[in-house]
């Protein structure tokens, strides 16, 4: 608890065995209320160590439904336990769970509504062994998303993102897409409703184990940040009415 406020670390998994423990054991149990794990069709022994750990809630999709899918489930297991500030968190260790004290901090004192941590505040991504076509493309991406939605932001494309259950109850994050780009239309319905974004400098960790998406899927991801971005700026301009900003 935080303040009377019930905490809720959420992890989108997809064989994270490997690294699940070591996210488990830095994760600060004294704040956090509880912990749901999604494992979306892993072909290793996630849920097996999931079990092992303890974990409050496991979910595990009999079929993979993608990353958007997967994160749909956990916001809502986490609505349905009346979470009151929701943190997502990779289990492949790649973000660090020693930035959650902060995040809740900002959350629960009623700073901000959404924090992101950024891997870009800083110089520490390249450092971190963020390779360098995917730190371009990131600034590229970045630089005409922060044009098109009239918005800024250090980066739009971090898996480091914790929140105010207000905010996920008034978005429809469940007619979002099941791909990657989930998360982009995510942070472009909380622009769009008027909610501010805090950003948290996150250390960069890139290593075999972490998660990543080849080059094919990034370009995909890519082209669907884009789409997202221009749909964002025609309803601004009043040119069309898109559905992924009605609210839930």
């Amino acid at each position: 608890m935080y303040k009377d406020q019930k905490v809720v670390v959420v992890m989108p998994a997809y064989n994270a065995a490997a690294t699940l423990e070591q996210t488990y054991v830095e994760i600060p149990k004294d704040l956090v209320d509880a912990l749901i794990l999604c494992d979306d069709a892993s072909k290793d022994d996630t849920v097996v160590i999931a079990e092992q750990l303890g974990i409050d809630h496991i979910i595990s999709h009999r079929t993979n439904k993608g990353y958007g899918g997967n994160q749909k489930s956990l916001y809502n297991k986490a609505l349905e336990i009346d979470a009151d500030i929701i943190i997502m968190l990779h289990p492949d260790y790649q973000y660090t769970p020693k930035l959650i004290p902060s995040m809740v901090n900002i959350l629960g004192e009623g700073l901000y509504p959404v924090v992101l941590g950024s891997r870009i505040l800083g110089k520490g991504a390249l450092k971190g062994g963020m390779p360098v076509y995917k730190y371009l493309a990131n600034r590229f991406l970045t630089f005409a998303q922060n044009l098109l939605i009239s918005y800024k932001l250090s980066e739009y494309h971090t898996g480091y993102r914790a929140f105010r259950k207000e905010v996920l109850e008034e978005i429809d994050f469940n007619q979002n897409s099941d791909d990657f780009v989930f998360d982009n239309e995510l942070l472009s319905q909380i622009v769009y409703a008027g909610y501010d974004i805090a950003e948290v400098t996150c250390p960069t960790k890139y290593f075999e184990e972490a998660s990543s998406i080849n080059l094919t899927r990034s370009i995909r991801y890519g082209l669907g940040v884009l789409r997202v971005s221009i749909v964002h700026r025609l309803n601004l301009l009043g040119l069309m009415k898109s559905k992924m900003y009605k609210k839930s």
